[in-house]
């Protein structure tokens, strides 16, 4: 009995793990997953290590959690996520729940800093903030990756059976 229930749970493993790398060979998720990692990597890179103007961790990880007042486990995965993400996007593996955090993550910000400042981005610089727009269509491409997988070229689709 013991035998049977271990292989009925290493079956529905493999069958979960099959199920979240499954991917066809369609360009669709290529193109979705090289577009959102080249505008999050910057943010995750800003984040992580100060590039391109940001604060690097600490500076990061203070305003988010002294400012913001975000559990230290957030801050560390929201920067952790911004910038490893990318890189899996690009090499196109877990895709899928890559995409799903960062839809968690840009539904974050719209919730703490951008939902107040309206729908658009802040062109024209009249706004106290940006608006929602970004993390709207960020959310959206991320869903995408969600629902269609990595597409081609992508380590996911090397393992999986389709």
């Amino acid at each position: 009995e013991q035998a049977i229930a271990e292989a009925t749970q290493q079956a529905t493993w493999k069958t979960w793990v099959q199920h979240i790398i499954n991917t066809d060979n369609g360009m669709a998720g290529l193109v979705s997953r090289i577009g959102l990692a080249a505008v999050m990597f910057p943010h995750g890179a800003q984040k992580l290590f100060g590039w391109f103007g940001g604060y690097g961790w600490s500076g990061t990880y203070g305003f988010f959690t002294e400012q913001m007042g975000l559990p230290g486990i957030v801050a560390a995965s929201v920067i952790l996520i911004e910038f490893f993400g990318p890189i899996l996007l690009l090499l196109g593996v877990l895709v899928r729940p890559i995409g799903l955090a960062f839809a968690g993550l840009m539904l974050g910000t719209i919730i703490t800093v951008h939902g107040s400042h309206g729908f658009f981005m802040n062109w024209t610089g009249n706004q106290s903030g940006e608006g929602i727009e970004y993390a709207l269509l960020a959310i959206t491409l991320s869903l995408s990756l969600v629902f269609s997988g990595a597409g081609r070229w992508s380590i996911d689709k090397r393992l999986s059976k389709s």
